[in-house]
């Protein structure tokens, strides 16, 4: 199954970084802010394309 990029809206105030389905209806929804705290705080051991950052790393050139 393929996955699609996340994709940052900013409905009332606070960003979401939110992923769709291939008819377009919202399927994850993670909150910006959490989702950047969590990076620092952890490494992660995967490395992933650009757009699919919760899944792990972008390659270091």
């Amino acid at each position: 199954m393929a996955s699609s990029k996340r994709e940052l809206i900013a409905p009332n105030g606070d960003k979401r970084l939110i992923r769709r389905d291939d008819k377009g209806r919202i399927v994850e929804s993670d909150d910006l802010g959490r989702s950047l705290a969590q990076d620092r705080r952890r490494a992660a051991k995967t490395e992933v394309a650009s757009g699919q950052g919760d899944r792990g790393d972008r390659k270091r050139r």
